[in-house]
């Protein structure tokens, strides 16, 4: 039986006048994510536990800020080629384990819409995507409101297997 653990970490800055995308949705905020892309925190983190979990290196390597095929790009593209790259070398995804972490907006009442537009771009059911959500009790740059970070540990396993 082949199975590998993948962790990954992303940090975005937030800014006023910026659009907030966290796992695929688009949240109403007063700041929102800077980046080349969408920003989208929690799908950069998912990335990068798939690509290390199977030694691709990570999200910057495939898909860098310098280029601009990748400005504004929906990381829900991002997602769906890095699955492929997985698919490519033969595993799957088994589950995904995140945590967001974020001072507000509260986002609870979101994760079921993000599990739904990670499924749908994953192939996994909503049930094998955990996405939990926390504060930083007002500590740190997350808990002075100047970024978001997302955290995400998945198990992918050799297609085929388990």
């Amino acid at each position: 039986m082949k199975i590998k653990v993948g962790f990954g970490f992303d940090v975005h800055k937030l800014e006023l006048g910026e659009d907030l995308w966290i796992g695929g949705v688009h949240i109403p905020a007063e700041k929102g994510s800077v980046g080349h892309s969408d920003a989208d925190v929690l799908i950069h983190s998912i990335c990068d536990a798939m690509l290390g979990a199977i030694n691709l290196r990570d999200i910057g390597f495939h898909f860098p800020d310098t280029d601009p095929e990748y400005k504004d790009i929906s990381s829900l593209k991002i997602l769906s080629k890095v699955c492929s790259l997985l698919k490519e070398k033969g595993y799957v995804v088994n589950n995904i384990d995140s945590t967001v972490c974020l001072e507000s907006p509260k986002i609870a009442n979101y994760v079921p819409e993000m599990k739904k537009a990670l499924a749908e771009n994953t192939c996994l059911k909503e049930d094998e995507i955990s996405i939990k959500a926390t504060t930083t009790e007002k500590l740190g740059f997350t808990g002075r409101k100047e970024g978001v970070a997302a955290f995400c540990v998945i198990l992918v396993k050799k297609n085929g297997e388990f």
